[in-house]
């Protein structure tokens, strides 16, 4: 349909008076010639610039035309060096770049550069963290095996699942000396990862040494990367999961179990060994501690008989009789004084002759200790007058000398 179809543009000519309807679009012819009387007003035309057919006349002075030209041209110059300006977050620097080469580093705030395409630049998130995974992506269950299946220093096939955490230190290197270096991070991550648990025995890698592996890695890590000079700084690993693979994982758990028993068995055995022990070596004190009193006991009473004995020989070579009979006479009382009854065979006679010491003793406890009885001598009883008168001088003489002993005494 075109413009001057009078169905679309100019039915207003069919209503009369050139007025077009409420309905319908306006007139783009009109609204055109509208313009363009505006246009001209300003820049001083002094004609509407309209032939009798209704269409613009074509006869445009050239000064008018340079100077839209150059006003045009003004606004272009305008709009390319307003596009040199540009923002920086406080989380970014920007990089300048002079016809391709890095020229300098900008901080945060409204920036200004020489538009494109002298200069442009680059935006780079030095605060935000990010992670490489590897041996799996996204959850532990979609595992990488490829990268996942490690070699220990005993031959055994282990798989683990670690990430890296890193930030930039220096967008210019991360920008401009390597070209994807975060593939380069988790090349450098599997790198040291399989070297240090290469050096490390399965158990240690599985269980106790978990987290010396992971310190041990950023380290290596770093060093790696700063040796490529990457830009990046590694701020953490974490080990996901370290295990056997899942063909031997049975296998495993048995070595496991077998592994806790012993441990087990182990320390009950420690345990009783503790207990045990203690006892033992207190018993083995003790013993030694009474073998050592025995000692010194017998030790102090050999000395003392040795003493007493060479005073009684002191005393015999002074008076032999005297001695004698006063040694027979305590060893007499030594003897009587752990029994209760004492047979004695009278001289010339066969019948035996019967002390009840016990009794005598008892009666002896009742009326209270005499001079003999505080000294240990038995105490004698008086013999019956139908005993021999050998028997009664037999008991005079040993009366006397019993009397006689007293006094040297």
């Amino acid at each position: 349909m075109s413009l001057n179809d009078p169905q679309w543009g100019n039915r207003g000519s069919e209503n009369g008076g050139g007025k077009r309807p409420n309905q319908g679009p306006p007139d783009l012819e009109e609204m055109w010639r509208d313009l363009n009387r505006r246009l001209f007003g300003k820049l001083g035309r002094s004609g509407g610039g309209n032939d009798g057919g209704g269409r613009i006349s074509r006869n445009i002075d050239p000064k008018f035309l340079g100077g839209g030209i150059g006003m045009v041209v003004g606004l272009v110059v305008v709009l390319w060096l307003a596009s040199g300006f540009y923002i920086v977050d406080a989380s970014q620097r920007g990089l300048v770049l002079r016809f391709g080469e890095y020229k300098e580093s900008t901080e945060s705030g409204l920036r200004w550069r020489l538009p494109y395409p002298i200069e442009s630049h680059e935006l780079v998130n030095i605060s935000g963290v990010r992670t490489v995974e590897v041996g799996y992506r996204g959850s532990e269950r979609n595992k990488v095996l490829k990268e996942a299946l490690m070699l220990t220093d005993d031959e055994n096939i282990i798989n683990i699942q670690f990430a890296v955490q890193y930030i930039l230190k220096d967008p210019v290197e991360y920008i401009f000396e390597n070209r994807t270096p975060d593939e380069a991070v988790m090349q450098a991550a599997e790198t040291a990862i399989r070297e240090i648990v290469g050096k490390s025995k399965m158990d240690f890698v599985l269980y106790e040494g978990r987290e010396q592996i992971a310190v041990k890695a950023s380290e290596l890590m770093q060093q790696i990367l700063d040796r490529y000079k990457t830009g990046i700084l590694i701020s953490k690993v974490t080990m996901q999961n370290a295990q056997p693979p899942e063909q031997v994982q049975a296998a495993f758990d048995d070595a496991v179990k077998a592994g806790q028993d012993r441990e087990r068995q182990k320390n009950e055995g420690q345990a009783y060994a503790n207990d045990v022990i203690p006892k033992a070596r207190g018993t083995a004190a003790r013993l030694m501690q009474e073998a050592e009193a025995y000692k010194q006991r017998l030790v102090a009473t050999a000395e003392g008989d040795a003493s007493r004995f060479k005073q009684l020989q002191a005393e015999y070579a002074k008076a032999p009789e005297v001695t004698r009979n006063r040694l027979y006479l305590e060893t007499m009382q030594q003897v009587y004084s752990n029994v209760s009854k004492v047979m004695i065979d009278a001289k010339g006679q066969g019948n035996l002759l019967y002390l009840p010491l016990d009794k005598l003793m008892q009666g002896v406890t009742v009326s209270g200790p005499d001079s003999s009885a505080s000294n240990g001598a038995p105490v004698l009883p008086n013999v019956s007058q139908s005993q021999p008168s050998s028997d009664r001088s037999d008991l005079r003489s040993r009366d006397a000398l019993r009397s006689r002993d007293r006094e040297a005494r």
